[in-house]
């Protein structure tokens, strides 16, 4: 049998409505969201900026009290204290991604593994506020770390000790939050199927105009195996995951993100492109008939121009599109502790010019979605994520490692002749990539251009034969013969 080691717990956000609220109550709460926003937004003004580098969320409250006093906006103390502690930890999470956006570029400055121990003192120095005395780091940091602005006005943050939970019936429950006034306490009424305990957010949420309340569930653990088995994972637009044992999850994600932003049962065929068109022809009428007549014109603004529709259609979009992808995640895991290699779409596509239609599709392309489904189930599963660099995984012939052959649709040529699966084949492109000694995941894709050529041009010597002639027998692409790396190899041989 095999042997176990460690757990992770499986948690996930649960957001319930409120069903049940006075009058009196939800404006006491609307009036504490607002001062609480301003806490929020001079906290953020306080705490985000470089000098609360590396910020302690549990040290952050006395910074904030010594030029604000909640006896000032009327608040409780403990209020501000857990709004002000929400804040720092959401600072905090933004440095951090600022942190992984720096190395990005730092590994781009200095390469190869030469500089491995130039790239290991500056992620040290990352960690802390010493990163101010080094000219580079410091004029990276400012560029990826911009002070914002905290515009949320709209919750409110308790612990456990700030409100009490009852069960009503068997999917009611009863929830009694502290108050402005001490001692008393607001009461609301929750539709729920479990019992509400730690930390909740109560939240306007002014679209459905309601209160919902959202907390932290834990769905039990899982097992940690000391062996995970490792697999590729391919992101795409037909299917929302390819992986590299041959199976595609969540097939049908494509064909309805397609319905949803370009072509429905429509005269034009394009939907989105024939409404906004019609838009345009209101808009030009509303704006003709302001001075002639205000009355017509005001009620083709608010009956006819409005987005309530079309944001209640795009809602119900986008939720139906990340039921396939949470789907198709939960089919790719099978509750299997995984190594799993994804490529890392993080960047925006550049230097690509594309139609309208295709860029409406991409926009529907939920990457971010997939990206945070992925995760959410590894920590459900005990898995591990790890990002590769994405560059060419769908171009190379991934039985001999290089760049012969051709991407046609869902198919990949081989130089022999021989058809692959494309998704399957870039699938397992992604897994060799994981364990790629030669190509980080913060290399450019001119870098890894170059170490791809060259390992093609040794795979050709083997059969006597030159980059040049690849791309005179076709095997090779021709952009390819465009770039520096591919004259140096010519001439090298």
């Amino acid at each position: 049998m095999q042997k176990k080691v460690g757990a992770v717990k499986k948690i996930s956000t649960q957001v319930v409505p409120v069903v049940g609220i006075a009058k009196s109550v939800e404006l006491e709460l609307l009036s504490t969201m607002k001062k609480l926003g301003v806490v929020r937004s001079e906290s953020y003004n306080k705490l985000g900026s470089i000098s609360h580098w590396g910020l302690d969320w549990k040290k952050a409250y006395p910074e904030v009290r010594d030029f604000r006093k909640p006896e000032s906006l009327g608040l409780p103390s403990k209020l501000m204290e857990w709004t002000v502690s929400d804040v720092a930890k959401t600072i905090t999470a933004q440095q951090a991604a600022s942190i992984e956006a720096v190395i990005k570029k730092i590994y781009k400055r200095f390469p190869g593994k030469e500089n491995q121990k130039i790239r290991k003192d500056i992620s040290k120095q990352l960690k802390t506020s010493a990163f101010l005395d080094n000219p580079l780091l410091h004029r990276l940091v400012r560029k990826e770390f911009q002070r914002g602005h905290y515009w949320v006005k709209n919750q409110v943050v308790y612990q456990q000790g700030g409100y009490s939970c009852k069960r009503l019936s068997r999917y009611t429950y009863q929830l009694e939050l502290a108050g402005i006034r001490r001692g008393k306490r607001n009461k609301l009424i929750v539709r729920s199927n479990r019992n509400i305990k730690g930390q909740i957010r109560l939240i306007y949420n002014s679209l459905l105009a309601r209160f919902e309340i959202h907390f932290l569930v834990n769905h039990g653990t899982a097992e940690i195996p000391p062996e995970r088995r490792a697999i590729g994972v391919d992101k795409g637009y037909t299917e929302a995951f390819y992986d590299s044992d041959g199976q595609a999850h969540g097939k049908n994600l494509g064909k309805i993100a397609t319905i949803k932003s370009v072509r429905v049962a429509w005269p034009f065929g394009h939907r989105i492109c024939a409404k906004n068109r019609n838009r345009g022809k209101l808009w030009a009428i509303h704006r003709k008939l302001e001075k002639i007549d205000p009355a017509k014109s005001a009620r083709i603004l608010k009956n006819n121009l409005s987005r309530k529709t079309e944001n209640s259609r795009y809602r119900r979009d986008q939720s139906e599109l990340r039921a396939i992808i949470g789907a198709a995640s939960k089919s790719l895991f099978k509750g299997e502790s995984l190594r799993i290699f994804a490529e890392d779409l993080t960047q925006p596509i550049k230097n690509k010019r594309q139609s309208k239609a295709m860029s409406r599709k991409l926009n529907s392309w939920m990457k971010g979605e997939m990206r945070y489904s992925l995760q959410k189930w590894a920590n459900w599963t005990g898995s591990v994520v790890t990002e590769v660099q994405p560059s060419y995984t769908s171009q190379i012939d991934s039985f001999s490692g290089t760049l012969l052959g051709a991407r046609i649709g869902d198919s990949f040529i081989r130089f022999n002749g021989v058809v692959l699966q494309a998704d399957h084949n870039a699938a397992k492109n992604i897994l060799a990539r994981g364990t790629d000694q030669g190509i980080s995941r913060f290399m450019t894709r001119v870098e890894v251009q170059a170490v791809l050529l060259r390992r093609t041009a040794r795979f050709l010597e083997g059969m006597d034969l030159t980059l040049a002639d690849a791309v005179k027998l076709g095997w090779l692409d021709r952009k390819h013969a465009k770039t520096q790396a591919f004259k140096e190899l010519l001439t090298g041989m």
